[in-house]
């Protein structure tokens, strides 16, 4: 016989509790007839501040998607909203990788360095002249898959 059958929910004691929805009535299942198990006190005044807590934040985070929604129907351009997004810096950092990758190896075996040392002479250089490692990486390798407007010695 399961505790469900063995005590019927209208002998459970329940209790009132004033939540941001408004009052609820609360049964504590398990409890036996004639047992008076009162909540304590310090739980549910933790747990209705916990919920409110979640209430407040749940607002909070529809207030912003509401306000992004708002923006994107009033026009902001698409480009400043994707300059804010993380996604879209991931997307363009995956689309700048293989370029880097392609120069460094082009370092790698230019100065024979390891891929470490080859990253960070990118780097570097990239600081000097105040430009984008990927932008660099995209000149370095221009440079070498370009044939090479010197004519050759034929000697």
């Amino acid at each position: 016989m399961s505790l469900a059958e063995d005590v019927p929910m209208a002998l459970a004691p329940a209790w009132t509790v004033v939540t941001a929805e408004g009052v609820r009535s609360v049964t504590i299942a398990g409890t036996r007839a004639g047992e008076s198990r009162q909540p304590d006190a310090a739980r549910v005044a933790a747990a209705l501040l916990e919920f409110d807590a979640q209430v407040l934040r749940f607002e909070q985070a529809k207030a912003q998607l509401q306000a992004t929604l708002d923006q994107v129907r009033n026009g902001r351009p698409q480009r400043e909203i994707l300059h804010h997004s993380a996604f879209a810096r991931l997307q363009a950092r995956l689309e700048s990788m293989p370029v880097i990758e392609q120069a460094k190896g082009i370092l790698m075996a230019q100065q024979r360095c390891g891929p470490e040392e080859a990253f960070d002479l990118l780097r570097r250089a990239s600081q000097r002249a105040n430009i984008k490692v990927s932008v660099l990486a995209a000149h370095i390798v221009e440079q070498v898959a370009s044939p090479d407007p010197r004519p050759a010695d034929r000697t």
